[in-house]
């Protein structure tokens, strides 16, 4: 895909959504970082109902290690892997209580240390709560970078790559938004809506349904 190409899908995506942001809820970076932890397998919807409940009553590091592991557990039940995430959370808030005066560390490697916290959870954290013009792929935004040619790799790794080297930095901090809902509501994995895209002039996929 040429730049030309590639720069009036943004402006379209732009357009339609000057102001985007995760669909996850959250008040604080350390919610954030908490509700994407637990998102991993499961849909924004699940998560934001557990944290809705969860965070009422406790929203710090150490609000959620008085409340103990069992608790988190009863909190988050309803999202898949929640026992292997409860640990996660708790091990995480230790570490932030010890190590970070309870605050989220606006650094790559620190958030990537955490348990539970991968590089797309860490570009998350750092592109919505500290405005890093970061992009994490995940298979929303995986798909849509290869279906339409904007950016296409083998992994999200060279995807994250590519686009991080193609995309011109005044839509590089929205871009991750942008993508991931186009492939969440517009682009699916099925059959994607081409009928109702935005940029189907522009897309470069061979297979577009009718």
């Amino acid at each position: 895909m040429n730049k030309t190409k590639r720069i009036a899908i943004l402006e379209r995506l732009r357009e339609n959504n000057p102001s985007p942001t995760t669909e996850l809820n959250f008040n604080s970076p350390f919610e954030l970082l908490i509700a994407v932890l637990l998102s991993a397998q499961a849909t924004d919807v699940g998560v934001n109902k557990a944290t809705h409940k969860l965070f009422a009553v406790a929203n710090t590091p150490q609000a959620i290690l008085d409340l103990g592991l069992e608790k988190v557990r009863e909190y988050i039940k309803t999202i898949g892997l929640f026992n292997t995430k409860a640990v996660n959370v708790m091990k995480t808030c230790e570490i932030l209580v010890n190590n970070y005066n309870g605050q989220v560390p606006e650094n790559r490697d620190a958030l990537e240390s955490l348990p539970g916290v991968g590089r797309k959870t860490a570009n998350v954290v750092l592109n919505t709560a500290f405005k890093w013009p970061t992009i994490a792929v995940d298979t929303h935004i995986f798909r849509v970078s290869n279906r339409t040619n904007l950016a296409p790799g083998k992994n999200v790794v060279e995807v994250e790559e590519k686009l991080l080297k193609v995309i011109p930095d005044e839509f590089k901090l929205d871009c991750h938004h942008w993508l991931i809902l186009h492939g969440r509501y517009t682009c699916i994995a099925r059959k994607p809506r081409c009928v109702s895209c935005i940029i189907e002039d522009l897309c470069e996929y061979k297979e577009k349904t009718n």
